[in-house]
């Protein structure tokens, strides 16, 4: 008797740990009237699956966005906070955009699709993103500047914006109007496995910028635009950067920072293992001159440069007129300091490929080089280093000697 309440205690405990067990709700884009043919607005249909995963009574909600559709969206904003504990966002399909910038009349036109407010977000799959910059890429005023109506702004195809604990993995996303990715004011954001692409031509198509942000990680990524591959801006912390192909592109950039005269602060970047092939700059640092702050605790470790213009450049004096950045008599800058660069191989197509050109007020310091070896595209050419104001060591430097131990 006693045999067969213990294992009715037994069956018990299981049936009702299986039934406390949290249930996974989907919610497929299908199901809320989208006709996933790429030519009327399916944008209601997305507004309405978000609403209900982001209110559903589980632990865990997901999105569809099925294979097999091409579904055409305007400018949405996903709002947090969800009940959820995570939630699903898998796309399989093709989600494009209008490709009309007119469509952005009465909306932010810095946007196309974002989510805010969102902890555990989870966007996935092996769909594509599609964000039809032809047209923006038109009229911007960066290469259009006599173009009445140019515009400087362009949407950005995805926003996070105090998104925590959130990932973006195995998505293709090709042709924005302008950033590619913004991960703004979130903390313990990972990006994995992701494509990313636009012409090389095409301008201020960052692939992704990060921004006051903090615990961040981009790993296994492709990605080849217009600006930079990526780029870190200010008040962010603990960014870590691995296995990434870059180019066509600007290379990886901590900056540009302190264009307003406001104080900066970007620390604790780890920049590693991972190769730049016919992009302007691989390892690039950038700051006006009337900025104040701080960039500290920076490491571009086992780097590879294939046809880089500069390969390695740290630049004090950044303005956005190329040519016309001279070092001006001022007390401030952004301080650079605790910079190292070790491992890093590969060929040059400029004769200087080392440039650290730092401010005499504000001088770099705690600069350390090791094991660096560029060579020039051309054979037999050789190659040169400029630095300006720098404080540190190196250690088998080619082309050097540069910095003033």
């Amino acid at each position: 008797m006693k045999e067969m309440v213990s294992i009715f205690v037994v069956i018990l405990g299981l049936v009702t740990s299986l039934t406390a067990w949290p249930a996974i709700d989907e919610f497929d884009v299908f199901n809320y009237g989208a006709s996933g043919v790429g030519q009327t607005d399916d944008s209601q249909a997305f507004v309405h699956a978000w609403r209900d995963a982001c209110n559903a009574e589980t632990h865990s909600a997901r999105v569809i966005v099925p294979r097999g559709g091409t579904f055409l969206l305007n400018p949405l904003m996903f709002h947090g906070p969800c009940k959820p504990k995570i939630i699903y966002f898998i796309i399989t399909g093709t989600i494009m955009a209008s490709g009309w910038p007119k469509t952005w009349k009465g909306h932010d036109s810095s946007q196309w699709i974002a989510f805010k407010n969102v902890t555990g977000l989870n966007v996935y799959g092996s769909g594509l993103i599609d964000g039809q910059g032809m047209r923006w890429w038109d009229q911007s005023c960066r290469y259009h500047p006599d173009h009445e109506g140019c515009t400087k702004l362009a949407p950005t195809v995805l926003k996070f914006l105090s998104c925590n604990e959130c990932t973006l993995s195995s998505i293709d996303i090709v042709n924005s109007p302008q950033t590619h990715v913004l991960i703004m004011d979130s903390k313990g954001f990972n990006v994995d496995n992701v494509m990313i692409q636009s012409p090389q031509d095409s301008p201020n198509t960052d692939g992704i910028h990060i921004h006051s942000s903090h615990l961040v990680k981009i790993t296994n990524s492709k990605i080849g635009t217009g600006d930079d591959c990526i780029s870190i801006g200010d008040h962010s912390s603990n960014i870590h950067i691995s296995n990434i192909e870059c180019g066509p592109g600007h290379g990886i950039s901590i900056g540009s920072l302190g264009k307003d005269g406001e104080m900066v602060l970007v620390e604790n970047i780890d920049i590693r293992d991972s190769s730049f092939r016919g992009t302007t700059n691989g390892a690039r640092i950038k700051t006006w001159q009337v900025g104040r702050g701080n960039i500290r605790h920076v490491i571009f470790e086992n780097l590879v440069f294939d046809t880089v213009d500069n390969p390695i450049i740290i630049d004090q004096n950044y303005c956005d007129i190329r040519g016309k950045c001279e070092e001006k008599a001022s007390k401030s800058g952004v301080k650079i300091s605790d910079v190292a660069y070790k491992n890093l191989y590969g060929t040059s197509s400029s004769n200087i490929a080392i440039t650290l050109n730092c401010s005499r007020s504000v001088p770099c310091s705690g600069i350390s080089m090791k094991n660096i070896n560029l060579s020039s595209i051309k054979p037999g050419k050789s190659l040169s280093a400029s630095c300006i104001n720098v404080q540190g060591k190196e250690v088998g430097v080619n082309p050097g000697s540069c910095i003033s131990n």
